[in-house]
């Protein structure tokens, strides 16, 4: 599974997001959607691109909604991987409305 959720609102990324989550990933947020996210990314140890296209797109989806997105505890495994693929982490990581 890609993610738990820790309680209304939460979710704990898994370690490692990949392609095989990416799928599981998105369903969670879909599940979500509709209400402010906690994102705890302190355990991940690898993300593929497709799963950060998927959170891209729901910090966009919940921008768009007037929620609240935020990705917290990223752990640097998780920072590096976004920003060596192009993503700027901060947008992630501090998108509170």
């Amino acid at each position: 599974m890609a993610a738990k959720k820790a309680g209304s609102g939460k979710m704990k990324l898994s370690a490692v997001l990949d392609l095989n989550e990416a799928s599981a990933l998105h369903g969670q947020l879909i599940s979500m959607r509709g209400s402010d996210i906690v994102l705890d990314a302190s355990g991940v140890e690898r993300v593929g691109v497709q799963c950060a296209q998927v959170l891209v797109a729901g910090a966009r989806a919940w921008d768009e909604d007037k929620k609240s997105f935020l990705v917290e505890k990223a752990s640097d495994a998780f920072e590096k991987t976004m920003q060596l693929i192009g993503i700027n982490p901060a947008n992630l990581v501090a998108k509170e409305i």
